[in-house]
């Protein structure tokens, strides 16, 4: 009996330790999802506006996130204040003191 509950043990820890670090994911047919992480670094020169027009943090500070409006790249520090923006494009636009 030993033997067994022994043996039962080391299959089962094989098991646990051949599935670690396994990142692969499979959908429900079997197939492999892949996911991609957007690396893009975006910087001042990039955009046409000084300021974030959702917070007013200056974008020399850091950009999260852009968008297009009206020919015009705008950056953000992060997706929320991106998709506050995006609420009143209007009303916020004004905020973002477009460089010239």
């Amino acid at each position: 009996m030993k033997i067994i509950c022994s043996t039962i043990f080391f299959l089962a820890s094989l098991l646990l330790l051949s599935s670690c670090g396994n990142s692969q994911n499979t959908s429900n047919d079997g197939t492999l999802k892949t996911t991609s992480v957007d690396t893009t670094k975006f910087v001042a020169s990039m955009v046409d506006n000084k300021f974030d027009p959702s917070c007013g943090m200056p974008v020399t500070a850091g950009i999260g996130d852009t968008v297009h409006y009206k020919g015009k790249v705008i950056g953000f520090c992060s997706k929320e204040c991106k998709d506050d923006f995006l609420k009143d494009p209007e009303k916020n636009i004004a905020k973002a003191s477009m460089k010239k």
